[in-house]
C-alpha cells in the first residue's frame, strides 16, 4: 500500500483528472463532508462485498477515512482481494479539512 497526501489528490482533482476514490467512511460521516468517492463502508470491505469497485482491480485506487486508520485497514485487504494499486490518503478528512476547510 502506498499513500497519497491530500495535496497531493486536490491538486489531480483540481487538474480535471479522473481519479478512482473509495469512501471508506460511515453513512453519517459521509452527509457531514464528502469529497466524491464511490462510499463503500469498511464493513462491506472487511465482508469483501466489493462488487461495487471490483473493475477497479487493475487501476489506481484512492481509499480515504475520517482520519486515515480504517481507509489504511481497507487497502490491505483490498490488496489481500486482488488489487493492485492502491493509495491510501494520508490524515484521511480529517488533514484535508484542515488544509482546504469543508
Amino acid at each position: 500500500m502506498e499513500n497519497i497526501t491530500p495535496e497531493e489528490l486536490k491538486s489531480r482533482l483540481d487538474k480535471g483528472e479522473q481519479v478512482n476514490m473509495v469512501d471508506v467512511r460511515e453513512p453519517h460521516e459521509r452527509e457531514e463532508f464528502n469529497i466524491g468517492g464511490t462510499h463503500l463502508p469498511l464493513g462491506d470491505i472487511r465482508s469483501m462485498q466489493t462488487d461495487s469497485i471490483d473493475e477497479l482491480k487493475d487501476a489506481e485506487v484512492i481509499v480515504y477515512c475520517r482520519s486515515g486508520n480504517r481507509s489504511g485497514q481497507a487497502a490491505m485487504i483490498l490488496e489481500t482481494a486482488g488489487f493492485t494499486n492502491v493509495k491510501n490518503l494520508t490524515g484521511g478528512m480529517l488533514a484535508w479539512q484542515e488544509k482546504f476547510g469543508a
